[in-house]
């Protein structure tokens, strides 16, 4: 295993710090040792204090990158300057190294509806016509999970990317994780419908300046009763400091 990242705790949970995820990454595929990425916000560290199940694979997990501004901001608060990490650029970056290798391995795209992990894997394929990569959409029966898990662990893939949304693709995960056991496991949200060009991502100025947030509430109105979570995290950290 490489050497292990400092973590530091925000409201409870695990936050690793880096300047290098994708490098440490590569390294713990290199020394076959597999890792589950959680990629944590604010609204998912205040989803853990319902739902103990979803706290205890966070605090399990590998690696817990600082997805969100919030998460940042609260670092920044007890003195540490950690970058943020939002992780459909970290899934980018491990993309496009694991399809650039001598010795290429199959990358799986898991969920979102019908047609998007597929058309993301085109995408990409465009870009990277050597890569392999694997799909199916997150709607699946139970016999057609059992044939997608039997996939999984024949070809055994390095790059297993889940996008069923929080908490379910961190408890799928969990789950299934020993199907491929020296593999890098990551939940990645929405990142299909980005990468498929069903959505588009913040221009980089609301990105830059932490307001992505903002632009996907835009895009998904729906989610404004979920964003209220945010002011309930600040109001632990600041009371918490």
């Amino acid at each position: 295993m490489p050497s292990s990242l400092k973590s530091f705790p925000i409201v409870g949970l695990p936050v690793h710090l880096s300047t290098d995820y994708a490098g440490w990454l590569i390294q713990s595929l290199k020394e076959h040792q597999g890792i589950h990425v959680v990629t944590l916000n604010a609204e998912m560290a205040m989803m853990t204090k319902q739902n103990s199940i979803l706290a205890k694979i966070i605090k399990s997990s590998q690696l817990v990158i600082p997805d969100g501004a919030g998460i940042t901001l609260s670092l920044k608060l007890n003195g540490i300057d950690q970058k943020r990490c939002p992780g459909i650029q970290l899934a980018e970056v491990l993309i496009q190294i694991l399809s650039n290798e001598k010795d290429r391995h199959p990358i799986a795209f898991y969920g979102g509806k019908p047609g998007v992990a597929k058309k993301s894997a085109e995408k990409w394929l465009k870009k990277l016509p050597k890569a392999d990569i694997l799909t199916n959409h997150g709607y699946l029966s139970s016999k057609e999970e059992e044939d997608w898990k039997n996939i999984l662990f024949t070809r055994q893939p390095k790059l297993i990317l889940v996008g069923l949304g929080v908490p379910s693709q961190e408890q799928w995960i969990y789950k299934n994780r020993d199907l491929c056991p020296e593999s890098i496991w990551m939940g990645i949200g929405g990142s299909f419908d980005i990468w498929s060009e069903n959505k588009s991502r913040a221009p980089l100025w609301l990105q830059n300046n932490n307001l992505e947030w903002l632009y996907r509430l835009y895009q998904e109105p729906w989610r404004w009763k979920r964003m209220l979570t945010i002011p309930k995290f600040f109001l632990e950290i600041f009371l918490n400091q």
